[in-house]
């Protein structure tokens, strides 16, 4: 194994992230989505010359055209802000004052070191301080921060301070349970492994409370 191989593998096998912020250039968006398609299209028809694949067969002619606008405008769509959903947040004025779930919110992600699918369920409650958010815009957020390449720890963190900071409130728990398919279509191969990460604030610190979270789910 060469010594390139041994640094980007220890960096791949390990899930390694390096931030809290998903790793972007300060040029990322100078380019528009029908660029950012024909680049990706051009180099990943060079990719499947060098597969050997041969591209005037019809089927796969058209491959590096729809690889390019999938990966634009579908599942790495939640790198660009403008496709940031719209967060609706109204005023409690029912008062309800216990935890709120929604779970079993199903996600596709992708692993930012081997660009293989993360496929698993997110799992949110909060305790208003006088807020509370459209349910749907949850399924949202969910959804926003999975469609990119993704640290599934880093994901969590960034789905608990959206919904932080929207609510206005440090009351709030996130929950995701993945596969990654770099775990389980290569490398070690292992089929029924699952990941699991939390983040949590203000009252879910209480263990009552957090117990109370669990039972629910």
């Amino acid at each position: 194994m060469s010594n390139i191989d041994e640094k980007y593998d220890a960096v791949g096998e390990n899930h390694i992230g390096t931030s809290r912020e998903t790793p972007l250039r300060a040029d990322a968006f100078n380019k528009s989505d029908d660029q950012k398609i024909e680049e990706i299209s051009f180099h990943f028809k060079k990719i499947m010359e060098v597969l050997g694949l041969d591209l005037t067969d019809d089927s796969l002619s058209g491959t590096p055209h729809r690889v390019g606008k999938m990966y634009v405008k579908e599942i790495f769509s939640g790198l660009d802000p403008k496709n940031k959903p719209k967060i609706s947040i109204f005023d409690n004025k029912y008062e309800y004052s216990k935890m709120l779930i929604e779970s079993d919110i199903t996600f596709n992600s992708s692993c930012e070191h081997h660009f293989l699918p993360i496929v698993g369920k997110a799992h949110i409650a909060y305790i208003s301080s006088g807020k509370v958010i459209g349910l749907s815009k949850l399924n949202r957020i969910v959804q926003y921060y999975g469609r990119r390449p993704q640290v599934q720890e880093r994901m969590t963190m960034q789905i608990f301070n959206e919904l932080k900071n929207a609510l206005q409130t440090d009351d709030v728990i996130v929950v995701i349970e993945a596969e990654h398919l770099c775990v389980s279509s290569r490398g070690v191969n292992d089929k029924s492994s699952k990941t699991t990460t939390i983040e949590y604030g203000g009252k879910f610190t209480d263990k009552d409370t957090q117990n109370n979270f669990f039972k629910m789910l």
